[in-house]
């Protein structure tokens, strides 16, 4: 998990924020990357409240449907939640151009495996069934392609400065989901090593992006 912190802190900042700046300035891709930033966090607030706070944790974190009803739905949708931005950044970037698509691409893929091995091992823990468990990530899997889909599809004919404010969006959400559910989680398994490993993770990415 720390690993994966590490490739979307580079991978935003570099390969979103950077690009995002070069077609539209300072001021869309600020607000753009506050009000994905409020908008995630505002969301994860009421998802927390119904059960989901610790949807990323592999351990015993996680309530059972029996000690918190309608914790299993609250999860679902925040897996979702995670995943949509990091989709429509997928289709988005692909528009700017072959370069930043691959790189982007490369950075979500490597920073899922980790969050998709935590999530389904606390979901196992908390007592969901292996049907569950594999019958949410096949539907995350669907909808967030299909959010790339509709990012490519949609946003075609979209002027540069449109999609520097969606993708500085996309990209506060996923720098606000890397601070409040994935560093917590490295850092409660590894504690000092998080840094190490993160800082690896960074690099990472932006050797991939620099290839």
């Amino acid at each position: 998990m720390a690993f994966g912190s590490g490739v979307l802190l580079s991978a935003v900042p570099f390969e979103l924020i950077a690009e995002a700046y070069e077609r539209s300035g300072m001021w869309p891709v600020a607000g753009g990357a506050v009000a994905g930033a409020a908008v995630y966090s505002a969301a994860n607030v009421l998802l927390a409240r119904r059960g989901a706070q610790h949807r990323k944790r592999s351990g015993q974190h996680q309530p059972s449907e029996s000690e918190e009803p309608g914790s299993g739905s609250a999860i679902a949708l925040g897996a979702l939640l995670d995943g949509v931005p990091e989709s429509v950044v997928i289709g988005t970037s692909l528009l700017g151009g072959g370069h930043l698509g691959a790189a982007t691409v490369g950075a979500v893929f490597i920073s899922n495996l980790p969050e998709g091995l935590a999530s389904a091992a606390g979901m196992r823990a908390a007592g969901r069934s292996r049907t569950y468990v594999f019958a949410l990530w096949a539907s995350i899997a669907v909808i967030s392609g299909l959010a790339a889909l509709a990012g490519y599809a949609l946003l075609g004919g979209a002027s540069p400065a449109l999609l520097a404010v969606i993708t500085a969006v996309a990209g506060g959400a996923i720098l606000s989901m890397i601070a409040d559910t994935m560093i917590p989680e490295a850092y409660s398994r590894v504690h000092l090593l998080t840094g190490l490993v993160t800082v690896t993770g960074f690099l990472a990415a932006f050797a991939l992006g620099h290839l």
